[in-house]
């Protein structure tokens, strides 16, 4: 029977961490500050944002939403940006993806500051991530991390596994399983003997985007399952990319959809965004 990950419990102590370092923060008079932009009335980018919202709140974290217009221009859009970027109360910015049509992400990523750069899409912290002397991590893969470690699965010597190469998820998590000494084998829809590759996985973690993919026959016996996905089966209900009820019984750990991942991905958006009110004011490196 494998150890069934808590995200929610994890995460609960995530947050209770910035709430009391936000505090500190407070009695020296600096107050972490995140501006959440969103463009257009996508349904679920606006769920995404008022949980964000919610989630400062309960931390001693000042929000700012501001909202666009669908028809928004580039450069209007890059002038929203420039200005958060001046903003002495606003120490983080994230800009709620995807953009409507006819905006050009990569673009407005470019223009953040990348010491307000919460996501940690930035090129300047991408490549930080790279060289592993990052200040902020993508807020998933760093989720991940803490979750391994809350667990207790060692990674040094281990064959890690991800399935994905996404800029947001695959590639920075293989470079932080890589950072602390494990052996990290990335696959995509092209990889050759996908199952083999998976099944000699000591931590495997799944992050395709597709409901119930990684089954029974893809897992190690004893392996830590990690799932990354959020997708509806064919009924409409919540699932992710692992197949939780064939795999459970063969891994020794394993993260549920939801109440895994998802958890705390929201929490270490927080975490950065205290990193970030640290850095400006010179209280980090």
């Amino acid at each position: 029977m494998a150890n069934i990950i808590d995200g929610k419990l994890v995460s609960a102590g995530v947050r209770q961490r910035v709430a009391a370092e936000a505090a500190e923060l407070k009695a020296k008079g600096i107050i972490p500050g995140l501006a959440v932009v969103i463009a257009g009335d996508n349904p679920a980018s606006k769920v995404y944002v008022k949980n964000k919202k919610k989630d400062c709140a309960e931390v001693h974290i000042y929000s700012e939403e501001i909202a666009l217009p669908g028809s928004v221009t580039q450069a209007e859009l890059l002038g929203v940006i420039e200005q958060l970027n001046g903003r002495s109360d606003i120490s983080g910015i994230l800009c709620q993806l995807p953009l409507p049509e006819g905006l050009d992400e990569k673009q407005v990523i470019n223009a953040i500051d990348p010491n307000k750069d919460v996501d940690a899409f930035h090129p300047f912290n991408v490549g930080r991530i790279m060289i592993g002397d990052y200040r902020f991590l993508p807020c998933t893969p760093a989720g991940v991390m803490e979750l391994l470690d809350h667990a207790g699965i060692e990674i040094a010597g281990r064959h890690c596994v991800v399935l994905g190469r996404s800029n947001i998820v695959g590639k920075p998590m293989g470079m932080l399983l890589l950072h602390r000494h494990g052996t990290v084998t990335i696959c995509h829809s092209r990889t050759a003997n996908l199952k083999e590759i998976t099944r000699s996985a000591d931590i495997l973690v799944a992050a395709v985007g597709r409901a119930n993919f990684v089954g029974a026959d893809m897992v190690k016996p004893g392996a830590a399952v990690i799932d990354v996905g959020m997708n509806r089966d064919q009924n409409g209900k919540l699932c992710g990319d692992v197949d939780f009820a064939a795999v459970e019984p063969l891994a020794c750990a394993i993260t549920p959809v939801p109440g895994g991942v998802g958890p705390m991905t929201r929490a270490m958006l927080l975490q950065n965004t205290l990193t970030a009110a640290k850095l400006q004011n010179g209280l980090v490196p």
